[in-house]
């Protein structure tokens, strides 16, 4: 594209040394700079990309998007910020692709991942594709491999990449994963998402956000920003579901589900057995009897959401609830990787989201059962959550293994430190610790019997651990089967 082409299409910008170049490409890291890119100087916690672009430059860039005029013989875009006019570049290079989708954002605090998931094999199941871009990578349809991705929803660029290339692939519908970060970043600016969905708002990211209020406005940007004629699904049950409605815009469809308080998508007579979760679902069309694979209250949420999107576009509810009863669940969400005893692997490492599972764990315990948590809770993470951490494993598990989750540069003694100011009685015969998190779950194996249920919490599917040097293969589904099967 030409850089005319781009500089007339962005709002605001001050043209310096300005020369006519063909753009094929957008940067940020000046390590991967390509030649032809336009370098954008992103301004980070950590780094000034403006210090950079001077390597980029070297490295073949053919322009600089930058804040301040540099000393740099290169033709100049200056805006007042890079880092929320890097979607704006985005979106003008590749031309607004989401103008050609139907995208369903999800956001919330936990279960962002099951939801796109239903979402589309929901799609699918109606014949019709839908992509999905999240956590695990993003995918076009549910029998591709995962392309993997570094962040929750990409920066803007791949974004906007990874949008560009749904519209190629002839892709029509897309469900997306929209973190806080994200939005807080204006990484999804230049979108126009068609569909909002709130999961539930609890504590996470304030190392980031500092208050829940912060965490509370940058996820309001998805609903603030819908247009006329798009939807908004709201759990009625979550504490802030009044202010996310009072922030949607006028013309906008709201869509309500819940358990405890009125909605339009509601689930009662709820129950949970070893077999998964039943429930009848209540809405306009009348009520029908859902039993699912899927276990936990929380797994009656995400349902509820996904039921609520779906039938927002007009697919059929038995359609829907044909592949909720028939889904297994998503890798790394309550899932049991050994039998006996019952070992759950879950991604849960924010204190509702541990609470939630284990107490769709206790649900599944039989008399003689002992329900035993292992966790622990990031490095350079908010450090609020971690005593609360504690506390609800103390209130609710019978035995607590408390280890080292991803400690990143802190020393897991103080991570662990931090937990264990949240057990109200550290009784040696009920908790134990172990920093390494391979002979934690390796210890499961002595301290376990064959009728209890094991919660392993944290890291779900991650296939790492981040360490102060190094990060090194981790997956606690694997560390699991080698310990449990050798004991079966």
């Amino acid at each position: 594209m030409k850089l005319s082409k781009i500089i007339k299409r962005i709002n605001n910008v001050k043209e310096v040394n300005f020369e006519e170049a063909e753009i094929t490409g957008i940067s940020y890291n000046s390590k991967t700079t390509k030649p032809g890119d336009i370098f954008v100087c992103l301004v980070g916690e950590n780094s000034d990309g403006h210090d950079y672009a001077n390597t980029a430059a070297e490295k073949g860039a053919k322009a600089i998007m930058t804040e301040r005029e540099l000393d740099i013989n290169l033709p100049q875009i200056i805006v007042s910020s890079t880092r929320h006019q890097i979607a704006e570049l985005a979106g003008v290079f590749y031309d607004y692709p989401s103008k050609e989708l139907n995208i369903i954002g999800v956001t919330g605090t936990n279960g962002k991942t099951t939801v796109t998931h239903l979402l589309q094999k929901i799609y699918e199941a109606d014949n019709q594709e839908c992509g999905i871009i999240g956590t695990l990578g993003y995918k076009f349809k549910s029998s591709d491999d995962y392309a993997e991705a570094k962040h929750t929803t990409p920066q803007a660029p791949e974004f906007q990449a990874d949008l560009s290339k749904a519209v190629h692939r002839g892709i029509k519908n897309l469900a997306v994963e929209v973190s806080s970060h994200s939005l807080e970043q204006n990484r999804v600016g230049a979108t126009e998402f068609n569909m909002a969905v709130l999961t539930n708002l609890t504590q996470d990211h304030l190392d980031y956000h500092i208050t829940m209020n912060n965490y509370f406005e940058a996820k309001a940007k998805l609903f603030r920003n819908l247009q006329p004629g798009s939807c908004a699904v709201i759990n009625a049950d979550d504490e802030y579901a009044k202010r996310f409605i009072s922030v949607i815009p006028c013309g906008v469809k709201i869509i309500t589900y819940g358990v405890r308080n009125e909605a339009d998508f509601m689930a009662v007579n709820v129950s949970f057995s070893m077999k998964g979760a039943e429930y009848t679902l209540r809405y306009g069309g009348g009520e029908k009897k859902v039993s699912l694979q899927l276990n936990g209250m929380f797994s009656i949420y995400n349902t509820l959401a996904a039921i609520a999107a779906a039938s927002a576009n007009n697919i059929m509810t038995d359609t829907i609830i044909k592949v909720l009863e028939e889904t297994q669940g998503v890798a790394g969400r309550f899932e049991a990787v050994c039998k006996k005893p019952l070992v759950i692997v879950d991604y849960a490492h924010t204190p509702d989201g541990l609470e939630n599972v284990l107490k769709a764990a206790r649900e599944l315990k039989e008399e003689e059962s002992r329900l035993i948590c292992l966790f622990g809770c990031g490095g350079d993470r908010d450090a609020t959550k971690r005593p609360k951490m504690g506390k609800i494993a103390d209130e609710i598990a019978d035995i607590i293994v408390v280890t080292s989750d991803n400690p990143r540069s802190e020393d897991p003694g103080l991570i662990i430190s931090d937990i264990m100011a949240g057990i109200k009685t550290v009784n040696p015969k009920r908790v134990f610790v172990e920093s390494e998190r391979r002979k934690a779950i390796e210890s499961l194996k002595v301290i376990s019997k064959p009728k209890d249920i094991i919660l392993v919490a944290g890291k779900g599917h991650e296939d790492y651990q981040i360490l102060k040097d190094r990060t090194i293969h981790f997956d606690d589904r694997e560390e699991v089967r080698k310990v449990f099967e050798d004991k079966e």
